[in-house]
């Protein structure tokens, strides 16, 4: 039976304009390769496993010149022009960013301010690993449906810098062997990024992308399988990888009794390795072409990786293309969310 919970369909909600901002600093594999080399000697590990197993030849930090919700309020503005949205008619703000300065107050009061946003516009984090942006434009729609607001701002920035090098430190310690470096495998693959999205009333824009609906399921009986924090991620990857194709497919099989998802024109998938992808794209019988992908340059952005991905495929995309953004987030959780263009 389904749950109507978890299945839902929007009424008068539509993407409005998607931006994203790359990180300025290129950090390639080879190049953690080198400051990894004593103790890839040391686990008799070969060099390059980051680019065969993972397929990320290069991801992006932050310089001293910006910062993480620097960038996310930036590409808010950016996004905010082009939907031509005045910031004072903005009735909503979500921040959906792993990364954070410190725990309270919220990041998103931070870029509220930065944005010039009215008192009057609602503004709080939604965290929900990397599946937080999707989760976001739901709840966001959901509000727009309702007539609650007009417009709303979804934003992420991530920074990876600080896990990256506590990462690289910690696995080139003397008492660190081969379980503990495959265990924080999946840190050296993060990238640094920020993107935002402008949600608002289809009726009222007839130029918008529709946001149809989808459906989101939970697997939390694999929370322990992947946790982190600004020291490292630890994750049982096999584990993970096994709990969150069978939770995709359980969903999969479930949105057939609602959706015809067999053949988009795109699927917009969180960025996280070939290895991901693959088993996605074998366990949902998707055509690959039809799969852009971002990480093999750009690395696993964590919430920010989605938006990202469609906001660089973005200007490819013709009015009618129907997009189905896939996401799965550590805990687990996994979304699906169609968007006819």
């Amino acid at each position: 039976m389904t749950n109507l919970n978890a299945t839902f369909r929007h009424q008068n909600s539509a993407l409005l304009a998607v931006k994203a901002r790359l990180a300025p600093l290129v950090v390639t594999s080879e190049e953690i390769d080198v400051r990894l080399a004593e103790a890839l000697t040391r686990l008799r590990l070969p060099t390059g496993l980051l680019e065969r197993v993972a397929g990320v030849i290069s991801r992006r930090n932050w310089d001293d010149n910006g910062t993480f919700d620097e960038a996310a309020a930036g590409a808010a503005a950016e996004a905010l022009e082009e939907a031509k949205v005045d910031p004072k008619d903005v009735g909503l703000l979500i921040n959906t960013s792993v990364t954070r300065k410190h725990l309270e107050p919220s990041v998103a009061v931070g870029i509220h301010h930065a944005l010039g946003l009215p008192s009057s516009a609602m503004n709080f984090d939604i965290t929900n690993a990397c599946l937080g942006f999707v989760n976001g434009m739901t709840l966001a729609s959901q509000m727009i449906d309702s007539g609650q607001i007009k417009y709303a701002v979804i934003v992420d920035g991530e920074d990876s810098n600080e896990i990256q090098a506590n990462t690289i430190n910690r696995l080139s310690q003397p008492g660190i062997s081969r379980k503990d470096f495959v265990n924080e495998f999946a840190s050296l693959t993060l990238g640094s990024g920020a993107a935002a999205a402008v949600l608002g009333p289809a009726d009222a824009h007839p130029e918008g992308h529709r946001i149809m609906g989808g459906i989101s399921r939970a697997g939390t009986e694999h929370h322990l399988l992947c946790v982190g924090d600004k020291d490292g991620m630890f994750t049982h990857t096999k584990e993970l990888l096994a709990g969150g194709m069978a939770l995709v497919v359980e969903a999969w099989k479930e949105a057939k009794g609602s959706w015809d998802w067999q053949k988009m024109d795109r699927y917009i998938l969180h960025q996280v390795s070939d290895v991901h992808t693959d088993s996605i794209v074998k366990a949902a019988k998707l055509d690959r072409r039809r799969i852009p992908l971002t990480y093999p340059e750009l690395g696993n952005v964590g919430p920010a990786s989605l938006p990202m991905t469609l906001a660089l495929e973005s200007s490819k995309l013709v009015k009618g293309n129907r997009v189905l953004c896939m996401g799965v987030g550590s805990g687990i959780n996994t979304a699906m969310t169609e968007i006819v263009w």
